[in-house]
């Protein structure tokens, strides 16, 4: 059966000062992860390897993105990341530079007929 969305979190993160994509991407993920508490994978005995998890960065440079380091970001499953434009760049005009701001959502799949015996 195909595994089904069982959580999706929303975050944000930001660089300040450096102009890091892959900082601010990793700060939106941990947003993300951070909004969550998931008891039910150790209530219903169920493997957190078991899962499948799709990440989604918008940020206005994708290709400035380390995708392996934002999957290595995830404490369990098996990880996908996709990275598109999307985000925010905020230039500081008076010192050069500026902000980037990442948005992130991290989608949880699980068969649940597999697991759960739901259909």
């Amino acid at each position: 059966m195909a595994k089904k969305r069982i959580i999706l979190e929303l975050g944000h993160g930001n660089d300040m000062h450096g102009g890091d994509y892959t900082k601010a991407a990793l700060r939106a993920v941990q947003d993300c992860i951070h909004h969550s508490s998931l008891p039910f994978f150790r209530t219903l005995d169920i493997n957190r390897d078991d899962t499948e998890i799709e990440v989604t960065i918008g940020v206005q440079q994708p290709d400035k993105v380390d995708k392996t380091a934002v999957a290595a970001s995830l404490p369990f499953g098996h990880v996908t990341v996709n990275v598109v434009k999307g985000g925010l760049d905020v230039a500081d005009k008076e010192r050069g530079g500026g902000a980037v701001i990442a948005t992130a959502g991290v989608a949880v799949r699980l068969d649940l007929e597999a697991h759960l015996g739901i259909t």
